[in-house]
Order: C-alpha cells, then sequence, then structure tokens
C-alpha cells in the first residue's frame, strides 16, 4: 500500500483501531523505539487558487515517533498530540516497510467506512449551503 493512502487512513481511524493492529504486530516482533513520540511544529503549506501559488498559513502542532521492527525503521507524524496513536502509526510502517503487514483488507474496510462518513457529511453540508445569485435589472 502507498504511504500516502496509509498515513491517511491511519491518522482517520479511531485510536483503538490502531492500537489492534500494532499489538498483533507487537506480539510477534521486537520492536524498538528510536525517537519517542514528541510534540514539534510544523509549517502547513497552501495553495492560492488564483495567483497559483505556494505560501505557509502558519504552524500546527505534530506529534512524531520512529520506531524499529527487527532491524526496519518505522515513522509516523500526526497532527495534536496522540502520543500512544502515533507510536502505533509508526509500529504498523514499520511491519509495512519489512513487508510483514497482514491487516491490509482491515485498512481498506477502513477506508470505505472513512469515505462513506465523508460524504455522509458533505451531504448535510450541501443541505446548508447558500446559493447566491446576482440580482438581474428589471426591465
Amino acid at each position: 500500500m502507498e504511504k500516502r493512502r496509509l498515513s491517511k487512513i491511519l491518522a482517520k481511524a479511531d485510536a483503538a483501531q490502531v492500537r489492534q493492529m500494532a499489538e498483533k504486530i507487537r506480539k510477534q516482533y521486537e520492536v524498538t523505539v528510536i525517537k519517542a513520540p514528541e510534540k514539534s511544529l510544523t509549517m502547513i503549506k497552501m495553495r492560492d487558487p488564483v495567483k497559483e501559488t505556494l505560501f505557509f498559513l502558519g504552524e500546527v502542532i505534530v506529534c512524531e515517533a520512529i520506531v524499529c521492527l527487527d532491524g526496519t525503521k518505522g515513522m509516523a507524524v500526526i497532527m495534536g498530540d496522540d502520543f500512544e496513536k502515533v507510536l502505533d502509526m509508526a509500529i504498523i510502517d514499520a511491519a509495512c516497510n519489512k513487508g510483514v503487514f497482514t491487516d491490509e483488507m482491515l485498512l481498506v474496510e477502513l477506508e470505505k467506512a472513512q469515505q462513506i462518513r465523508a460524504e455522509k457529511e458533505n451531504a448535510m453540508f450541501m443541505q446548508t449551503m447558500v446559493n447566491f445569485t446576482t440580482m438581474t435589472p428589471e426591465a
């Protein structure tokens, strides 16, 4: 699975679901924490839709961790300060890098559930959207 897709699914997933997947890996392999979860700041880069130029919106707090799973490194970074979740995500990343991650179907199911939830939220927002039309001069 592509790294960007894996990170997106895990970041949106419930911490308990991520913990469950990481626990399976912990039971089978030795996990060494290289960089313990810690807070830091990172800049958020955005694209101006009119000028098509990049600019920095501001800083956001992130949590990052790096682990080693039987000689293979894994890392994770998420917005916020959920130390346990980011450590579990790093373990899953290391398992993917090593080629021993077996819950890929569970990730696909999580992704589908996340897409359905996002579609429902978007449908609710669309009901409240205001349509502004310009007034045409009367004859």
